[in-house]
Parts: structure tokens; C-alpha cells; sequence
């Protein structure tokens, strides 16, 4: 077995520093927001798995499921020796992917990038026991900031799974696809990970699990920044309000205030003043149609060459290359 490799392309200090500078440009603003990455810290990314089993919360099950379905004629198709995933976790369900480009006997490199060293250097290793005869190359870096590492790897398929791209907004999805576009040589691939705009009973279900699963995970950023900023927030006297919001085709999170409230986060150096029914987005969750995503990819230079969906039509994985 090759031993992994880790680049490590975050500062020592890029978590506090990010965060305060986050949470300076988002809650000192209106309307008041907080990126969704704060969301995961150890007690988080707990809770978000605790979701993604959930049966109300169908993309993590469609998506796994259209990958067992795919992931054969994905690598017999592809032209990419590299297989880099973005936001890779513990690669759980990219585990099928890679598998079947082993098989098809063209995976030389596979490069997890995540955030999270600790989580990598686990998942690099695992992965490392299970393709002896490829490369692994973990990037600890984050994929909003460090894209232009990738366009060392040639012949590459991207991997960005989980319907991930649906946490940007509309201005900030543009600029990552161009960013991403410009870090792949001609015929290089992207396959992404889209949930599909569906009844609105089911996305509000499906974010409103009966348990209070995914309240506990939004209202878990207020105890990030209590811990981290020194901040005096009471996640008891904010409600959980997700709702679809039909003109922009996402899911909205948000915590509403239930009562005036001033709060002060002395690690960031600022004061809030919070009037009752004053809500904090924490995270959207875009859904796409087949076209809508087309025209988007189309327009920084990636054409759709297949997409795929589960038997529901709930969820899709749509396979792009780069064109000159």
C-alpha cells in the first residue's frame, strides 16, 4: 500500500479568523446571515448525520442510490485517470464511484479535499487499504478558496456529491462554477450532485423532520459562536422557521427571534440588537431543474453529457466536461 499524502493549504488560524470575519460581515448586515459552514463542528456534523438517515430526508438515500445505479458506466465513460471530490468528508457514498473506476482499471489518483484534517487523514488512510495501486492525495483546504490547487491534476473528474452547490447563492454559485471551470483543462469532468425542485409539502417536510433533528442542528451554530466568540446567545428563545421559498426555488433556514433580545459576541468585537421576530438565514438549499442547471454549467464552459435520477425523479447527478 502507498502511504497517503496530506497538503495542508489552510492556516493555522483560518477557522477563528473565518469565523469572525464571517460573523462581522453577516450578522452586522441586514438581512442578518450566517454562512452554513459553522454548522459543522464536531457536535454538528453529528447531527447531520443523524438527518441524512432520517427518513424524511431523501437526497443522501436518491443520491446513493443513483451512484450504485451509474457509477459503472460513469468511470467506462469518463476520460479522467484523477478523481478529485470536493467537500469529501469521509467519501462515504463516493466509495461506489471509486470502485467502479478501479474496476474499470483507470483510478490512478484519487484527492479528497476537505476542511477537516482529522476527518481526511482517517478517510485517507481507509481509502489508501482499499486502492493499494492508487495515489492518495488529500488536500486539507477549503473548496470556495483553493480551487486553483486542482489545475495540477490533469485528465480529472470533479466529484462535488450531496446537492452541496445548492448551499450558494445565486451570485456566489456563478463564481464558484467560473472558478471551477478555470481550474479544468479541456475534457476534464464535473460530476454534481443536485436535489430537483419538487412539491413544497415534501422539501418543507424533509427540513422539518417530526424529531427536531434539524432544528438541533441549525440552532447548534448559536453554541459555535457562544464557544468560540464568547457570545451570550440563548438558542432557547429563537424558533427553527424553514420554509420554500417559491420565486428563488430554495429552501430557506432561518431562527427567528422570539423576543427583543441584545447579544453580545465580544470574539468578533460587536453587539447585536435583535427585535422579536427579527430572523438570522442560516443556510438555503437551492433545487434545480434539469435546464436550469444545463444553462448554468453552459455558461462558464461545462456541457451536460448525461444526467442521471433515482426511480422518484427526487434528486439528480448530472455529468458535465469542460469545452474550449
Amino acid at each position: 500500500m502507498n502511504a497517503p499524502k496530506v497538503d495542508i493549504l489552510l492556516a493555522a488560524d483560518w477557522a477563528a479568523s473565518g469565523l469572525v470575519q464571517d460573523v462581522r460581515r453577516g450578522l452586522g448586515s441586514q438581512p442578518r446571515t450566517l454562512p452554513p459552514k459553522w454548522l459543522y463542528d464536531e457536535a454538528g456534523s453529528r447531527l447531520f448525520d443523524e438527518i441524512t438517515r432520517l427518513p424524511e430526508y431523501y437526497p443522501t438515500e436518491c443520491e446513493r442510490t443513483i451512484l450504485r445505479e451509474a457509477a459503472a458506466e460513469i468511470a467506462a465513460t469518463s476520460h479522467a485517470t484523477t478523481v478529485v471530490e470536493l467537500g469529501s468528508g469521509t467519501s462515504d457514498k463516493t466509495r461506489l464511484l471509486l470502485d467502479a473506476y478501479a474496476d474499470a482499471g483507470h483510478l490512478e489518483r484519487f484527492v479528497p479535499v476537505d476542511v477537516s484534517e482529522e476527518t481526511l487523514r482517517e478517510a485517507a488512510d481507509m481509502l489508501a487499504a482499499r486502492y493499494p495501486t492508487t495515489s492518495v492525495e488529500a488536500v486539507v483546504g477549503d473548496f470556495t478558496l483553493h480551487l486553483g490547487h486542482l489545475a495540477r491534476y490533469g485528465r480529472k473528474l470533479i466529484a462535488f456529491l450531496g446537492g452541496t452547490i445548492g448551499n450558494l447563492y445565486v451570485e456566489e454559485r456563478a463564481a464558484f462554477l467560473g472558478a471551477l471551470a478555470d481550474s479544468m483543462a479541456d475534457d476534464d469532468e464535473l460530476l454534481l450532485g443536485t436535489d430537483l425542485v419538487k412539491e413544497a409539502d415534501r422539501l418543507i417536510t424533509a427540513y422539518d423532520d417530526p424529531g427536531g433533528v434539524t432544528e438541533a442542528f441549525v440552532k447548534n451554530s448559536l453554541h459555535v459562536l457562544n464557544r468560540e466568540l464568547g457570545a451570550d446567545f440563548d438558542p432557547d428563545a429563537f424558533s427553527y422557521v424553514p420554509f420554500w421559498d417559491r420565486r428563488m426555488q430554495r429552501m430557506d433556514l432561518r431562527l427567528r427571534a422570539e423576543m427583543p433580545q441584545h447579544v453580545a459576541l465580544p470574539g468578533a468585537g460587536i453587539e447585536l440588537d435583535l427585535a422579536s421576530g427579527e430572523e438570522i438565514r442560516v443556510e438555503i438549499s437551492t433545487k434545480f431543474t434539469p435546464e436550469g442547471l444545463r444553462k448554468e454549467l453552459e455558461a462558464v464552459g461545462l456541457r451536460v453529457a448525461r444526467t442521471w435520477t433515482d426511480p422518484t425523479d427526487s434528486f439528480a447527478v448530472t455529468l458535465a466536461r469542460k469545452t474550449s
